[in-house]
Order: C-alpha cells, then structure tokens, then sequence
C-alpha cells in the first residue's frame, strides 16, 4: 500500500527548491485565478515570486474562509495530563534531559481538570501527554478519555506515535480526532533535531496520521513546527501531506496547524525564524490550495497576529490555555511545555471575535456513539 513518504520522495527538497526559485509573476497571479491548485500552485503560492502579492493572496484566502467557513470560529483548549517524557527534542521543553518537577494526573485529577474547562463552556478539548509510555499508557488515555467524554461533544489527542490497533482502541474510548506534529519534514534534521526516544523514529511518525484514520479518527490534525527548517520545504510538506490524506481518505476531515517555535525550558537557538509576512504567506497560501480544511493558530501567536489571521484563512483557535500538567483544579508549578504569549480567557476570545464580526462556536460536532 502506498503511503504519503512514497509521495513525499517524489518531491525532493532540491526540486522543491528549484520551482520555488523560478517562480514567475505570472504564474502567481494564473494561480490565484484557479478555483483548484494542484502541488505545484501551492508551491509558487510560498515562493519570492508571491511576496509582493500578498495583499491579493490575502483578498483570495478572505473569500475562500467565508465561502466554507462563514464567519465561524472554532473554540478549543488542551488538558495536559502529564508531562513525563523519554524524548530528547532538543527544541522541547519537556525535554527528558531538562530537570523540571514533573506531574502526571490521576483519573480522578484529569477529570476534575475537565470540569473546570467544560464550566467555560468550551466543547472541544485536546488531551495532551508527554512520551512515556509506562506512565502514559494508551490503556490510561483511553481510561481519561472515557471519564471526560461525557462533558464534551468532542475529545481529542495530541499524544505520541500509536499503532492503528491503538487508535481504534482510544476511538472505541470517545476519542474522534488527533493531532500529530512532524515538526519537520526533513529526515537528516529529523535526526539531529531527535537523538534519542521513541520519537526518533522518523518514519513511524510521518505515518501516524494514516494509521489514525484507518483506525476511525473522524477528524486528523498536521503541522510543521516553523522555524525549525527552511521555511518553504516544510510549508510545502505540511500542505502536501494534508493533500495527499483528503485524497486518501475522503470520508475524513484534515485540518492544519501553524505553529512557531516558541521560547521554552531549556536551551535552542532558531535556525530559520519565520518573520510576521512569510507566516501570513503561509496561512493564506494554505486556504488557497485545501479551501475546505480548518487552519488552527494556538496562543504561541500574539492576540493581535491571531486577530488578523482569521479573515485570511485560520477557523480555530485556543482559549484559557495553560500548557502546563494541572493548576486549575489542582495544585501545581509546573513549567510549561512552551511561553504562549495570548493569555485571553473564552470571554475575552469571543469578545474579541465579535469585535471582528466573526462568531465563536463552542461546539461544532456531536460524537453520535457513546464511548465503550
């Protein structure tokens, strides 16, 4: 069976670089007039060529956002239930060679974390652990995932590389999307980037998506971690991959995510730090190429680059965000997994939407099965 790495090989990184580099005006301005792009539209949409016209990329994306999206913004928050870690990322706070007061939640202190969250009305929540499979195991997300399920239209992972087997394991829980960061598409700095842990493993990692939805995820979740490597080879990769799942799998949704490294625990300096205009290139070269698929910006981003990129493309965003394991419901000083640097609360987000002319939603979806 094919897989998105067979794909991927077919665009090497000196070929992407080669198109991107003889990217012509007019080729930016032909693509901005499809109403479908193909890779290599997607491609000249990142490359120099399109700088100069971001304002009319921008116009482009604003259109495409309120013909599939309206003027609705989806809102969400993580839970963080423990922060034990066997990797050694060297961009990552949780980081196992980083010497932080680690917290793993009970059951019972996940669920009383959850019930602060689902007191703000939020719908949608994000379960995120560290990799630790010991500690937490499938079997203990799985045990979470059904004790909040019921609190909740919608529950979700961020969690590390599962098997097919283990996806249908934690749908069959109450869990229907995950979100699985790359953080980069390139092998050799994927290598470097990892030099220990079960995250290493490059390939099982690139794949996860595609076993989550054979293993019935209604809804996957990709991203680059931007900066890390230059920006139009992962750009290009992430909106690829996403390309390739909605062909692959067309009964499941595929959104995106558009994360910059942020200040964290420990020691990593940037090599390819994203300026504000490449990032609004991104976004709006994203919507341009997959027009039906959700952007989610989190609160890395400042409340006013969040503010600006919803007309242009982004539909969920964060809100009451912690990325810390506990403290709102339970006592606890643990650093975070990353700064955020939008601190706004679910009332002062969807204050601020309104502001915009754009309307909150707290719940979009209804699990139809109750969890096993």
């Amino acid at each position: 069976m094919a897989t998105f790495q067979d794909t991927l090989a077919q665009w090497p990184r000196e070929r992407r670089a080669e198109i991107a580099a003889r990217a012509t005006e007019a080729q930016v301005l032909a693509a901005l007039e499809k109403e479908s792009l193909r890779p290599e539209d997607f491609l000249v949409l990142l490359s120099p060529a399109a700088e100069p016209h971001l304002e009319r990329m921008a116009q482009r994306a604003h259109a495409l956002t309120l013909r599939y999206f309206g003027r609705a913004v989806n809102l969400f928050t993580p839970l963080y239930v423990s922060d034990y870690c066997t990797n050694q990322c060297r961009y990552c706070g949780f980081n196992a060679n980083n010497h932080l007061h680690r917290r793993h939640l009970s059951v019972d202190e996940a669920e009383a974390e959850a019930r602060v969250i689902a007191s703000m009305g939020l719908q949608h929540i994000l379960l995120l652990t560290g990799d630790a499979r010991q500690i937490s195991s499938p079997e203990y997300i799985a045990d979470v995932a059904r004790r909040i399920k019921p609190l909740f239209a919608s529950v979700g992972v961020e969690v590390y590389s599962m098997t097919e087997e283990e996806y249908a394991f934690l749908v069959r829980a109450g869990v229907d999307n995950m979100t699985m960061f790359q953080e980069t598409y390139n092998p050799d700095l994927y290598d470097w980037l990892h030099p220990a842990g079960p995250k290493r493993d490059y390939a099982f990692r690139l794949n996860a998506p595609e076993r989550a939805a054979r293993g019935g995820m209604r809804s996957l979740g990709l991203g680059a971690l931007l900066g890390l490597d230059e920006f139009i080879q992962d750009a290009f990769a992430t909106g690829l991959h996403a390309w390739w799942l909605l062909r692959t799998f067309p009964g499941v949704d595929v959104g995106l995510s558009i994360p910059r490294i942020c200040p964290h625990e420990g020691q990593f300096d940037v090599p390819h730090a994203l300026g504000d205009r490449q990032f609004v290139q991104y976004v709006t070269a994203l919507r341009c190429f997959l027009p039906r698929s959700p952007i989610t910006c989190s609160s890395r981003e400042s409340a006013f680059m969040r503010n600006h990129l919803v007309p242009l493309g982004v539909t969920r965003v964060s809100a009451g965000v912690s990325t810390a394991v506990g403290g709102r419901a339970t006592d606890g000083d643990e650093v975070g997994q990353f700064e955020i640097t939008d601190h706004r609360s679910v009332e002062e987000m969807t204050a601020a939407l309104a502001s915009i002319g754009y309307q909150a939603v707290l719940k979009d979806w209804e699990d139809p099965a109750p969890a096993a």
